[in-house]
């Protein structure tokens, strides 16, 4: 039961963490203008992964794509790349997922079955987290030294005086939804590979060894013949050897001391 238990509940969570990461790529908040010296501003620009958009304080808004790949920063490519990787091992280990569920029977898959196809997917969501988290923290890192150098060249040495206005950009909430998807995603499929150990069969270092049971106890008369029981097989021929009752074969292949006499 905690085994089915931690498996859908690392499905849920990973499920959660996927549609995130989706909706963080799809965001265009992943940088916004700086308000901190100019607060009051007719005009409010915000950038995202695929275009970027400028606000008016009427309330329209006009975004524009970027139309080139080829002229885009090489770190804002990065960032593409690992956020659709992230998207797609993503999607790939929930479908995995779906199939691997304790509480789904498909044919005559069994539990070996189950707990292969649970770790793969869990493995996939961990990626795809990873991946998400990283380019979500590049693009971050790539604000912070864009903003410092904004601010280095906003002021030159004459006093500290304020000669320029630059546009400066900081964090969007595109890169904390990113954040907390990939965390998600992540614990997924760290809980995903936990309930694995539970779904494998155990497998036992010792084959199993069969015991039979002595034969039946016999009676004997006096004289040296034996009486039978019913059970003993008629087609062998008793002796005795050693004032005991051993088969034919028995006598030839473990020879008393009289033997040699």
């Amino acid at each position: 039961m905690a085994v089915t238990a931690c498996q859908a509940l690392g499905f849920v969570v990973s499920l959660l963490g996927i549609a995130g990461i989706i909706a963080a790529t799809c965001m265009d908040q992943w940088s916004t203008q700086d308000l901190y010296n100019n607060p009051v501003t007719a005009v409010f620009n915000y950038q995202g992964l695929w275009r970027s958009c400028v606000r008016e304080s009427s309330g329209f808004t006009e975004c524009r794509g970027y139309f080139t790949l080829l002229g885009l920063p090489v770190m804002l490519q990065a960032v593409r790349a690992l956020m659709i990787v992230g998207i797609v091992l993503g999607v790939i280990g929930l479908l995995v997922a779906i199939f691997a569920l304790k509480c789904i029977r498909i044919g005559s898959m069994d539990d070996s079955s189950k707990a292969k196809m649970t770790l793969t997917s869990g493995i996939m969501f961990i990626i795809s987290g990873l991946c998400t988290i990283a380019g979500v923290s590049v693009f971050a890192n790539m604000l912070v030294t864009n903003f410092w150098m904004s601010t280095a060249n906003m002021y030159t040495g004459m006093g500290g005086m304020v000669q320029t206005v630059q546009t400066r950009y900081t964090f969007g909430a595109a890169l904390f939804v990113g954040w907390v998807a990939g965390g998600l995603t992540l614990i997924g499929g760290v809980m995903m590979c936990i309930a694995c150990r539970g779904l494998a069969p155990e497998e036992t270092n010792y084959k199993a060894v069969s015991y039979h049971a002595s034969g039946h106890n016999v009676a004997y008369r006096p004289g040296g013949f034996k009486a039978g029981t019913g059970f003993e097989s008629s087609n062998k021929n008793k002796k005795i050897y050693d004032g005991g009752a051993r088969t034919e074969d028995e006598g030839q292949s473990h020879p008393s001391k009289y033997d040699y006499v």
